[in-house]
C-alpha cells in the first residue's frame, strides 16, 4: 500500500468531503448523519483502493470514537439532567423567576448577558445551554421572540462564558497546546473577545428592540400554567447553587452531572406525594412529557431523557469515526503542514491557522480537534516568525472552539441543535460571537493590534 498521502489527494479528498456534506446539508435540507455516512463510505472505499487493511480501517475508527466517549457520556447524563429538573421544577421555577426579572424589552441582550456571566463562572457552555438556556429559550418564545435569534444569543453568551473561564477545558487546552500561561492566555485573549462581546451585545439590543415583547400577553397565562401545574419554589435554587460549588472545587463534569441528578431526583420524591420509581425512571430515559393542557407550555417542556440524545449521540459517533479515519491516513495533517511552512507575515499566518481551526472543525466536527491539529502543525512557524505562544493560543480559540457550534455537523453544534430545537443553520447567523472572533483575530494579525510577539 502506498502509506504516503500527497498534498494534492489529500485536498481533492477534502474539498470532495466539502461538496458532498455541504449539498447534502445545505443544499437538500437534510439531517447530518447521512451524508457524514456516505462520506464515511467514500473515505473507506478510497482507502480499499490504495489496498489498505480492514485492520487500520477499524483502527482509525476506533482511534476516533475513544476521544469522544467522554463527551457522549456527558450528553447522555445531560439528557437525564434535562427530564429530572423539569419534573422538579428547578427549569419552570426558573422561568417564572426570568419573567418577574427579566425586562421584555431588554430581553435578547439580557439573555445573551446572563449566559455570558453565569457561563464564565461556570465555565461549561454545554451545562449553560441545557440548563439556563432552555429556561430562557422557553421564555422567549411565550414572549413570541423568534427561536433562532433566542438560540444565538443563549449560545453565544455560553460560548463567552466557556472561552474566558479558568476552568474551561477548552481553554485549558488551547493554552495548553501552545505553551502558554493560563491567565496570561485568558488576559490575551481580551483584544478579540471584548470587542466580539460588545459588538455582539449591540446587535442583540438592535435586533431584540423588534423582536421583544411582540405577544407579551402570553405571559400571564403561562406564569399561572407553570405555577399551578409544577413545583414552583426557591428550593430549586439547589441545583444551580450545587453547579456553582462544583465548578469553583474543580468537579469534573461527570460527577458534578450525576450529583445534580441525584438532588434533583431527592427534589422529586420530596415534592411529589405517590412518586414511583418507575417514574422517575421514565424522566430519566425518556424525558419529562408536560400535559398541562397550554399548548405552548407542553411543547417548551416536554423534553430531556437518555432517548432524546441519542440521535445527537448517533451523529457524534460517526462525525468522530470520520475524524479518526481523516487523522489514521494523515489527510487533515498533509493539508495542513506544507501550508504553515510557507507563510511569512504575521497576518497571512493568523489568517492561515484561523481556516485552519475552521477547516477542522468542518472536516472532523471535533471542537479539540481543532485546536490540537492547527496548533501542533503551526507551533513552529509562530516560534520562527518572532510571535509569542499566546498569539497561537488565543488565534487557536477564536478559529476553533467557537466555531464548532456552528457547524450542523459538529458535535457542539449538533449538540445545541438537539437540545434547543432550533437547526444549526437557523442559529447561526444569530451567534454573533463566534462569528466576529475570528474575523478580529484576523484583524489584529494584520494591523498588530494586541498581538503578543516574544520579546528580545
Amino acid at each position: 500500500m502506498r502509506e504516503k498521502v500527497s498534498f494534492k489527494e489529500s485536498i481533492i479528498i477534502l474539498l470532495a468531503m466539502l461538496i458532498v456534506l455541504g449539498t447534502s446539508v445545505i443544499g437538500f435540507g437534510l439531517s447530518p448523519q447521512t451524508p457524514v455516512l456516505v462520506v464515511i463510505a467514500l473515505l473507506i472505499l478510497w482507502a480499499k483502493i490504495r489496498h489498505s487493511s480492514w485492520d487500520k480501517i477499524n483502527g482509525g475508527i476506533m482511534e476516533g470514537v475513544q476521544n469522544g466517549i467522554v463527551p457522549i457520556f456527558i450528553f447522555i447524563l445531560i439528557g437525564a439532567l434535562i427530564g429530572t429538573w423539569i419534573a422538579a421544577g428547578v427549569i419552570p421555577s426558573m422561568m417564572v423567576a426570568g419573567f418577574h426579572m427579566i425586562s421584555a424589552r431588554w430581553f435578547v441582550p439580557s439573555v445573551f448577558l446572563v449566559c455570558a456571566v453565569i457561563g464564565t463562572s461556570i465555565g461549561s457552555a454545554f451545562t449553560i445551554v441545557s440548563t439556563i438556556g432552555i429556561a430562557l429559550f422557553g421564555m422567549g418564545t411565550t414572549m413570541g421572540v423568534d427561536p433562532a435569534l433566542v438560540a444565538g444569543a443563549i449560545i453565544s453568551g455560553a460560548i463567552f462564558g466557556d472561552k474566558s473561564s479558568p476552568l474551561s477545558d477548552s481553554t485549558n487546552l488551547a493554552a495548553a497546546i501552545a505553551g502558554s500561561d493560563l491567565f496570561a492566555h485568558i488576559k490575551n485573549l481580551m483584544w478579540t473577545t471584548i470587542p466580539a462581546f460588545f459588538i455582539s451585545l449591540v446587535l442583540y439590543w438592535i435586533l431584540g428592540i423588534g423582536e421583544s415583547g411582540a405577544k407579551l400577553t402570553n405571559i400571564q397565562p403561562t406564569l399561572t400554567t407553570l405555577t399551578s401545574h409544577f413545583t414552583v419554589s426557591w428550593w430549586a435554587i439547589l441545583p444551580i447553587i450545587l453547579l456553582f460549588v462544583c465548578a469553583i472545587a474543580k468537579i469534573p463534569a461527570i460527577a458534578t452531572l450525576l450529583l445534580n441528578i441525584t438532588v434533583a431526583i431527592a427534589m422529586i420524591f420530596i415534592q411529589t406525594p405517590g412518586m414511583t420509581v418507575q417514574k422517575v425512571a421514565g424522566y430519566i430515559e425518556s424525558g419529562f412529557v408536560s400535559k398541562t393542557g397550554n399548548a405552548n407550555v407542553d411543547a417548551l417542556l416536554t423534553r430531556g431523557g437518555i432517548s432524546s440524545m441519542m440521535g445527537t449521540v448517533s451523529l457524534i459517533f460517526l462525525t468522530l469515526s470520520l475524524g479518526g479515519l481523516l487523522m489514521k491516513f494523515n489527510i487533515i495533517q498533509t493539508a495542513i503542514t506544507p501550508l504553515a511552512k510557507k507563510l511569512k507575515s504575521s497576518g497571512s499566518i493568523i489568517t492561515a491557522t484561523i481556516l485552519s481551526g475552521i477547516g477542522v472543525n468542518i472536516f472532523v466536527g471535533e471542537q479539540y480537534l481543532s485546536v490540537i491539529l492547527p496548533g501542533k502543525a503551526f507551533k513552529e512557524t509562530y516560534n520562527k516568525r518572532g510571535l509569542d505562544n499566546l498569539a497561537l493560543s488565543r488565534v487557536l480559540e477564536d478559529g476553533g472552539t467557537v466555531i464548532n457550534y456552528l457547524i450542523p455537523w459538529g458535535v457542539a453544534g449538533a449538540f445545541a441543535a438537539n437540545t434547543l430545537g432550533v437547526s444549526t443553520l437557523e442559529f447561526l447567523p444569530f451567534c454573533f460571537f463566534s462569528l466576529l472572533s475570528p474575523v478580529l483575530s484576523i484583524i489584529s494579525g494584520f494591523t498588530g493590534i494586541g498581538l503578543k510577539k516574544m520579546r528580545g
